[in-house]
């Protein structure tokens, strides 16, 4: 049987876990003293600082005790103290030199209280003075010499106050400064006189621009916070400053940001770029920062496509964490959208097939598109023209048409060992030769009496008896409807009866700043001329109008997303044609694409086939089981996804039941590719005050 005694022991085990005893008989009443030169007053409910203090205590915590007044004689046998904790009580007023008996203190801890100013001798005889919190008060002036005697001050924290001018902070020993959270939209170099300073906090001050002096003095900064302010670019003193380790930038509208903000900042550790309605990264962001360890992109509108199939791939390689994981996602296209960024695959970004040529095998791979520059000028090399046809042709010659030149092969050049990739279709028009390199470069070759970087241009100074001959020659086909005399920033590259698809390479090369396309079109022809309005990505070349009527006539004009002024609009003009029936009863386009038309009835004869072959084998098995023909298949169940879904512009097949979701953005170097629906909107995201979270450095 267990003793009374042993009974008796948990009981006191427990109690000696939650309560601390105090070691010393001077323990002040309602405080603890785990040792004897530290005492804790949490919560003790009373307006006025503690007696009987021991003279010999070097911490003192009295937070949350409900303080409203201090005087000079609560501290008067404090000489050696050096760390005092009043946040979190109700003082509103620091009487002059209330603080001068402690000449020893190191940590003063004012915040949390209802301050609104600070005099002269506020912290007079505070000589040794190396921390001073003084965050989440209400002060709004500071006397301008109340911090000239604390000489060896290393932190000072005010964010969270009122104010709104700072006195000149002449602190040759501070590492430390938070201002975050104040009004204090204009500093200066003059402010700011704190040459060793290592940490600067200035978020949410309302700053426009960064001054470049006040960082040109600042040569030891290594972390530097100017988030949720109103700067419009990127600081550019910030470039030189190579020096930094930890850079937040977020919440401000500063638009896409450029490779050569980052160049000179290859020592950064931590980079937040949350919240700047970035889209994706500028090319080689990812090479910029060998020594990242966390980047935080929260609360951006990226679209999820092959140019940002690197990024989650890139974190795990690199080790790099990311910060607010689960708000870091994905806006574009609808399949990705809302999802986490970092938890996709390289699958679901949607990156084309490319086929690389060499001379005896073809290796289809998977790879990240490269956003390309498109020359200036293109090389217009003649396409040799294929034989003519003999006076006596054999059935192969019949049924067989030349077939087309093979592009160069890396071969062709021994001291090359470029390879040349497959570009997607109708990149070059009137016949031209697509080449894209491993760099993503594009080039068209263009056949005889045409130019241009597409081949846009017919010479109008061919002989035009020999019109007819020529064409046959070199098999040129129109690849738009309309073909503006000039090179408009927009044009339409392919026109079908239902859509246009329009060119928008030049229009973005000439703006590269813009962050979106504002596309605007009308019916000329029709009853209805209102207009109607798209918002387009800028980092889109290509976009595709559909639901149009056929037979019509569409004015479509380009402007910057945002943009008031029409100044910088451009407009062209096309010809959607007519619709022809087919003897099926299907309907079909006109047969202006030669290219799209061989293909489009192959597939509509191996439907046919398809069809015939399964009512044959149905009717068969129905014979066979009930002696009679009914026919209980129907060949429509069989239909082959994506064999007869849309085959205009390689298009995804449209699933039955979901609606019909137009207009939709065309990615025209993805090899046919295409997502429903744009997703840019007027405002991708909103400029919130962050919620002030005070915490120690």
């Amino acid at each position: 049987m267990m003793t009374p005694s042993l009974l008796v022991l948990p009981s006191l085990l427990l109690l000696s876990c939650t309560y601390v005893e105090p070691l010393s008989a001077d323990c002040p009443k309602d405080c603890s003293c785990p040792t004897p030169d530290s005492i804790f007053c949490f919560q003790r409910r009373a307006p006025a600082m503690p007696s009987g203090v021991p003279a010999l205590t070097k911490n003192l915590y009295v937070f949350q005790n409900g303080i409203e007044t201090l005087k000079q004689d609560d501290f008067t046998t404090l000489g050696h103290l050096e760390m005092l904790d009043m946040s979190q009580n109700k003082l509103s007023e620091l009487p002059d030199r209330v603080f001068g008996p402690l000449a020893s203190l190191r940590n003063l801890d004012l915040s949390a209280n209802q301050i609104t100013h600070i005099s002269q001798e506020s912290f007079a005889g505070l000589d040794l003075l190396e921390r001073l919190y003084l965050y989440s008060n209400l002060i709004q002036t500071i006397h301008p010499q109340a911090f000239d005697d604390l000489e060896h001050l290393l932190e000072l924290k005010l964010q969270g106050n009122q104010l709104t001018s700072l006195p000149a902070l002449k602190m040759p020993s501070l590492l430390l400064l938070d201002l975050r959270f104040n009004s204090l939209p204009a500093l200066g170099p003059v402010d700011l006189q704190t040459p060793n300073l290592e940490c600067l906090k200035l978020a949410g001050l309302g700053l426009t621009k960064l001054d470049e002096d006040l960082l040109g003095g600042l040569s030891n900064l290594h972390e530097l916070d100017i988030s949720s302010n109103h700067l419009s670019t990127f600081p550019p003193v910030l470039r030189e400053a190579a020096g930094l380790i930890r850079l937040s930038l977020a919440w401000n509208p500063m638009g896409p940001l450029r490779l050569e903000d980052f160049e000179q900042l290859g020592e950064l550790q931590e980079l937040d770029i949350s919240s700047l309605s970035l889209q994706g990264f500028p090319d080689g962001f990812q090479h910029l920062f060998p020594n990242l360890r966390r980047l935080t992109v929260a609360e951006n509108p990226f679209n999820c496509l092959c140019t940002l199939a690197w990024f989650p791939g890139w974190l795990r390689s690199q080790q790099v964490t990311l910060g607010r994981t689960e708000e870091t996602r994905c806006h574009f296209p609808p399949l990705n959208a809302g999802k986490v960024l970092e938890r996709l695959e390289h699958r679901d970004f949607g990156c084309p097939t490319t086929t690389t040529l060499t001379p005896s095998t073809v290796k289809t791979t998977i790879q990240p598109v490269v956003p390309t520059t498109l020359p200036s000028t293109t090389q217009a090399i003649p396409r040799p023209a294929p034989p003519k046809p003999s006076k006596t042709p054999s059935a192969d010659s019949d049924s067989k048409e030349p077939p087309p030149p093979a592009p160069p092969s890396p071969t062709d050049d021994p001291n090359t060992n470029q390879k040349f990739l497959l570009c997607p279709s109708n990149i070059c028009l009137n016949g031209g030769i697509c080449l894209l390199d491993q760099q993503g470069h594009l080039e068209c070759t263009c056949p005889t009496h045409t130019s241009g970087a597409y081949c846009e241009n017919i010479d109008d100074a061919s002989h035009p008896d020999n019109n007819a001959e020529e064409a046959d020659d070199n098999d040129i086909t129109p690849e738009a409807t309309v073909i503006p005399a000039a090179s408009p920033d927009i044009s339409p590259r392919l026109v079908t009866s239902t859509s246009i698809l329009l060119d928008l390479h030049r229009y973005i090369e000439a703006r590269p700043y813009i962050r979106g396309i504002r596309l605007t079109y009308r019916n000329l022809s029709g009853p209805d001329r209102r207009p109607m309005h798209l918002n387009v990505p800028a980092t889109y070349p290509e976009y595709t109008l559909r639901g149009l009527r056929p037979n019509s006539t569409y004015t479509v004009c380009a402007s910057p997303l945002g943009e008031t002024s029409a100044g910088d609009s451009t407009c062209v003009e096309a010809h959607t044609p007519s619709q022809v029936a087919s003897t099926t009863g299907a309907r079909v386009e006109e047969p202006h694409l030669s290219t799209m038309l061989v293909p489009a009835l192959a597939i509509l004869l191996l439907l046919v086939l398809i069809a015939v072959a399964v009512g044959v084998a149905c009717y068969l098995r129905q014979k066979r089981a009930k002696g009679h023909l009914d026919l209980d298949c129907d060949p429509a169940q069989l239909e082959l996804e994506g064999v007869n879904g849309g085959v205009e512009n390689g298009a995804l097949p449209q699933k039955p039941g979901e609606p019909d979701l137009s207009p939709s953005v065309v990615l025209g170097l993805n090899g046919g590719l295409e997502y429903e629906i744009p997703l840019m909107q007027e405002h991708c995201a909103t400029n919130n005050m962050a919620s002030l979270k005070p915490s120690y450095f």
